[in-house]
């Protein structure tokens, strides 16, 4: 394994473990108050919260786990309907963004399943105030089309984030907020792959792939 390749594991743990240490810390906290707590209306509350933070976890780590490790078996095809049931509970956690999914029920490669995961994390952290993300793929002719569309109030896709994604950035500055567009190019790249980013609107992202 190339230095390359360790930074980029490294990288997607770190982003993995800042992901999980809000529903992590959350069950802690719900811990300290249950021993503490008589009251039955608040040990309810209490329960309420473990309940809501063990399913978030629980939700981010079969993203992660499909997006960055080797959940999907060993075969070169994946159903896309794996990736949807991962994404569906990341997207809708907040209540604020709505998932409209364009993707035919066929099996995709691997490797494009893994650039549509890590596209849809990328365009669901520029929806900061929520909105509508749109998934599509398609797969013919030997090459995967791959399209992600974020409309929403207000989108912000940090510039060392934009710059990885194209192949433009410096390495040294990929940081965890950047390594899922590090892995999406890294990926996108081989064999004459391309990733293409626009904004069309204000209020209106797109950032396409064509996977070989």
């Amino acid at each position: 394994m190339s230095d390359t390749e360790i930074d980029l594991a490294a990288l997607l743990c770190s982003r993995l473990c800042h992901d999980l240490l809000s529903p992590v810390g959350a069950m802690n906290n719900g811990l300290e108050l249950l021993a503490d707590e008589h009251d039955p209306e608040m040990r309810k509350r209490c329960m309420d919260l473990l309940a809501e933070s063990a399913k978030s976890a629980a939700d981010k780590l079969k993203f992660f786990r499909l997006a960055f490790g080797a959940a999907g078996g060993f075969g070169a095809e994946v159903d896309p309907g794996e990736a949807r049931a991962v994404i569906e509970p990341l997207v809708s956690s907040s209540g604020r963004t709505e998932l409209q999914w364009s993707v035919p029920p066929m099996h995709l490669p691997k490797r494009a399943v893994k650039i549509l995961l890590n596209l849809v994390l990328v365009a669901h952290d520029a929806l900061v105030r929520g909105g509508t993300l749109h998934v599509g793929a398609e797969n013919r002719d030997g090459e995967c089309e791959i399209v992600i569309r974020a409309v929403g109030p207000r989108i912000i896709l940090d510039e060392t984030v934009k710059a990885t994604l194209t192949g433009a950035g410096d390495e040294a500055q990929i940081d965890s907020r950047s390594a899922a567009a590090w892995m999406v190019y890294s990926l996108g790249k081989i064999n004459g792959g391309v990733i293409q980013i626009a904004s069309p609107a204000e209020n209106e992202l797109i950032i396409g792939a064509l996977v070989r």
